[in-house]
């Protein structure tokens, strides 16, 4: 993923010292509850849509900027799935971040999905039965968004 021009220029002044950043994640669900993911660019992996606000950006309209940008699909936010703070995670470059993730269930207004810029290898809809190979905090925010409980709290989600 790029990084954004605002940690780009905090990172001038930083260095590579712990930046403690917000972050937004999306469970998209189309009208048979399939769910969005794209391939990774940067690992190969199957993932969420996500990103990080711009200062200023509220987190809804941040993952509804991210769910568009990565995967050409028009989404709105229903509902907060989790909150959850990360573990640091230290870079090939030596810079150390830790985000906060404030992951929401959407649901596809528009689009057609397809990769829509250089962040993904792939983008598809995946039977919540017939997911690819995901990590662990991936299906816990699966979960969670087919749950009609409320916004789920708690540090202690596998990574």
């Amino acid at each position: 993923m790029p990084t954004p021009d605002f940690i780009l220029e905090l990172r001038a002044t930083a260095g590579h010292q712990l930046l403690f950043l917000p972050g937004a994640s999306a469970v998209v669900l189309d009208d048979e509850d399939r769910v969005l993911l794209g391939r990774r660019a940067d690992n190969g992996r199957w993932a969420l849509p996500s990103g990080i606000p711009e200062p200023g950006e509220q987190p809804a309209t941040a993952v509804v900027r991210e769910v568009y940008e990565e995967t050409a699909v028009r989404c709105v936010p229903e509902r907060i799935v989790l909150v959850h703070t990360a573990e640091p995670v230290t870079y090939p470059n030596k810079d150390v971040c830790q985000f906060v993730d404030i992951c929401f269930r959407c649901r596809a207004v528009g689009g057609e999905a397809r990769v829509n810029d250089e962040e993904s290898l792939e983008v598809g809809w995946f039977p919540v039965d017939s997911l690819p190979e995901l990590d662990e905090y991936a299906l816990t925010r699966i979960k969670r968004a087919f749950e009609d409980g409320p916004t789920w709290f708690d540090s202690t989600i596998p990574e």
